[in-house]
């Protein structure tokens, strides 16, 4: 099979060509038998195989043909992207993806990178893992969010595990797992309902543990943060402390009679509520009826790259140029890992299946391990008191610049604050 087939990600096992290692990994952690066993009784041990991406030529082959024949609507005059993405960005995105983009460039950055892909819940589940460069690094799982993948980390990784090489002090040394959620990039997309945040932050708790971490740290965005706030409930004396840069929409802590909104909570919540009636159109339909979009943006590279490429200005502190913070390539590097695996209908999917078990707390529900938060200018957030009524939080960081995708935006200044914030925790 080639890359891209029917047989792809969602259905690939260990050891096929999903996982032929074209570099010679850095990692290999064949050593988890004993914390998988622990972990799991009466399951498979955690078994790790390397990982390379390696897309078949046929599939770029294909990609392309389609690109030559997309089908164009039209646009009202003048509109940009008020509407929607603007159709000549578009076309000129297109076009250089079909004409100057080399995919064998990006591929072989992505390969720079140490990963592996391992069997959780019956998933084959794809992650980076780099070790750390230090007197003793600490263990963190970072988990991205949506329209991304594992490989949203690449610029941050380096920062957060080889500090010393970047100016900051090696002793705050991390090693970092970066998994891809299930159906995200070359994760296997689940063929059965549950996988959602709350499932998810099960799996991460078996992978760390068998990796032989019984005590990590915890770092995410988006569909990351729900994840991290989901597994540090759940599985707080595994948990030394989690960080996020967003607040999931569908968190709700208790509020009622005893503990009424506050003004501050009651601004945010109606600021909220206009930015979901401007913004939320994707979150409505990939919430209630994920496959029915699926069919085209699975079909349409153009498509895909409209649907994907809007979120990306209009989520990032761009000031309404998207190229100012993404150039083609990066853009275009995501967009193809979507295309390529066929996961853009997955991923929409954990939207249903977050609203089917939403983050939500109950009168005197507490999460125990700190939190910290870096709050990006162009990212949505609650005051910190929304947080407080479950969370302990105890550092709370407004970052100068960025929005949703800050590893990718403002890594340098993102990392110090993860750094900074668990310096207290490693013991």
């Amino acid at each position: 099979m080639t890359a891209g087939a029917e047989s792809g990600p969602a259905g690939a096992s260990l050891g096929t060509v999903w996982s032929l290692p074209r570099i010679e990994p850095k990692v290999m952690c064949m050593d988890s038998t004993n914390h998988a066993e622990k972990h799991r009784p009466g399951t498979e041990p955690l078994r790790v195989a390397p990982f390379a991406v390696a897309i078949g030529q046929d599939q770029l082959d294909d990609l392309h043909r389609r690109l030559r024949h997309t089908r164009w609507p039209d646009a009202v005059p003048d509109t940009n992207w008020d509407n929607g993405t603007d159709l000549a960005f578009l076309r000129r995105l297109t076009d250089y993806w079909r004409t100057e983009f080399d995919w064998r460039a990006q591929e072989a950055k992505l390969n720079m990178l140490p990963q592996f892909t391992t069997s959780l819940d019956g998933l084959d589940i794809h992650f980076i893992h780099q070790r750390g460069t230090g007197p003793k690094p600490f263990p963190l799982v970072i988990t991205h969010g949506w329209p991304g993948s594992g490989f949203d980390m690449a610029q941050i990784i380096p920062l957060l595990t080889d500090p010393g090489s970047h100016g900051a002090d090696p002793a705050d040394a991390f090693d970092v797992v970066a998994p891809s959620l299930p159906g995200y990039g070359f994760s296997q997309r689940p063929d059965r309902p549950g996988f959602g945040p709350h499932r998810v932050a099960e799996m991460w708790m078996v992978l760390m543990t068998g990796l032989g971490y019984e005590r990590f740290a915890l770092q995410g965005h988006d569909w990351g943060a729900s994840v991290s706030m989901w597994l540090a409930s759940r599985f707080p004396e595994h948990v030394a402390g989690l960080h996020i840069t967003m607040v999931p929409g569908l968190y709700r802590p208790p509020v009622g009679n005893r503990q009424p909104v506050s003004v501050e909570e009651q601004a945010f919540l109606d600021t909220r509520s206009e930015w979901f009636a401007t913004e939320g159109g994707y979150h409505a339909l990939q919430s209630t009826k994920p496959q029915t979009p699926a069919y085209a943006l699975t079909d349409s590279p153009a498509g895909l790259a409209g649907w994907i490429a809007e979120k990306n200005r209009n989520w990032s502190d761009c000031g309404g140029d998207v190229e100012q913070v993404f150039t083609m390539d990066a853009l275009l590097t995501n967009i193809s890992l979507y295309w390529f695996t066929g996961t853009i209908g997955s991923s929409m999917r954990f939207y249903r299946e977050n609203s089917l078990l939403p983050l939500h707390f109950a009168p005197g529900e507490r999460v125990v391990p700190p939190m910290g938060v870096a709050a990006f200018p162009q990212e949505p957030m609650p005051p910190r008191s929304w947080l407080e009524r479950v969370f302990t939080v105890t550092r709370w960081t407004p970052m100068p610049r960025g929005g949703h995708f800050g590893a990718i935006e403002a890594p340098e200044q993102l990392a110090e604050d993860i750094r900074e914030f668990f310096r207290p925790l490693r013991t």
